[in-house]
């Protein structure tokens, strides 16, 4: 009886990681993409050209944000620069990180372009999960204006996003805090 038990105890107990794993993998085979507001904003991890062209067919991307910043040679980022001129979609670089804080006056530049890139707008950086999630999380509380708990559900482990206290990941979740009185979140 022990030994059935200690069996079942067993198994219950990988369970949860085999399903976080496979939650990852539906993650990798979809591209990470999400819709955070129709027919505005989209997010993803790093789009293939096909699925570049998937996405301005079907959501009407206008502008591409690479927030993993230019990097001329690299075959993921002159393929993502060629299939957005080849669908006249607009192509804009800006570098952050998610191991370390995005400054405010970098945040306020990313506003500032989310402000006035044509819309819809895909953002993206390699996974979709990290730098993605901080910059919807601006879009929603600085641009839409939709309150800081939309806001900050952009920052979840619904998007690959792993809030472990100072973790590799952890300025992510860091930034957003530091930036909630410059966003209007007094009350946090």
């Amino acid at each position: 009886m022990n030994r059935k038990r200690i069996l079942t105890f067993g198994s219950s107990l990988l369970v949860l990681p085999l399903a976080l794993l496979l939650y990852i993998c539906m993650l990798l085979v979809t591209g990470n993409f999400h819709t955070v507001i129709a027919g505005t904003l989209y997010r993803s991890g790093q789009p293939t050209p096909h699925r570049i062209d998937e996405y301005a067919r079907s959501y009407g991307i206008r502008t591409i944000i690479n927030l993993r910043g230019a990097n001329v040679g690299a075959s993921w980022y002159d393929q993502e620069v060629a299939e957005a001129k080849r669908l006249g979609i607009a192509h804009v670089d800006f570098r952050m990180s998610s191991r370390a804080e995005l400054p405010q006056t970098d945040a306020e530049r990313l506003v500032q372009i989310f402000e006035t890139a044509e819309k819809p707008v895909l953002i993206h950086c390699a996974d979709g999960s990290d730098r993605t999630s901080l910059a919807a999380a601006l879009y929603v509380a600085a641009v839409a204006k939709l309150g800081e708990k939309a806001a900050e559900d952009q920052i979840s482990l619904r998007y690959g996003h792993f809030a472990i206290p100072y973790g590799p990941t952890w300025p992510i979740d860091r930034t957003f805090e530091d930036l909630e009185p410059w966003l209007g979140y007094h009350d946090s």
